[in-house]
């Protein structure tokens, strides 16, 4: 079996992110570990057994631009949820900014939100 494992997400501080990504989100810290040139190797996951976020803070002026636009202002990241109004509505009160009301699809209820740099994402549950 193959699967992504890790997605990188360029951030501007780990403890600013790492705070977004647990508390507001509500994903798991998986790993902050040193690494011998100073930067961290951090992980968060939504769940056990989907793709990780790697939260790399960026280096240099090209990478510090990318914060916040990794996608070029499309929605990149997908967050599945089996209870849309329950996270809808934490998300809410952790301060998340959505910028649209949820909608009802055929494929499901959604509604995108941002993180804390910009990105965009959907907040999803899936038809069925």
């Amino acid at each position: 079996m193959r699967r992504i494992a890790l997605v990188t997400l360029v951030v501007d501080d780990y403890d600013e992110a790492i705070r977004f990504y647990t508390e507001a989100l509500g994903f798991r810290l998986v790993e902050d570990a040193p690494r011998p040139d100073g930067s961290r190797w951090v992980v968060v996951a939504a769940d056990e057994q989907g793709t990780a976020l790697l939260l790399a803070r960026a280096k240099g002026d090209e990478q510090r631009a990318r914060v916040g636009d990794q996608t070029g202002g499309r929605v990149g990241f997908f967050l599945h949820t089996d209870d849309f109004a329950r996270d809808h509505a934490r998300m809410l009160a952790a301060g998340v900014t959505f910028l649209e009301e949820p909608r009802h699809e055929p494929y499901g209820s959604v509604a995108v939100f941002q993180d804390l740099y910009g990105n965009r994402w959907d907040l999803l549950q899936p038809a069925g």
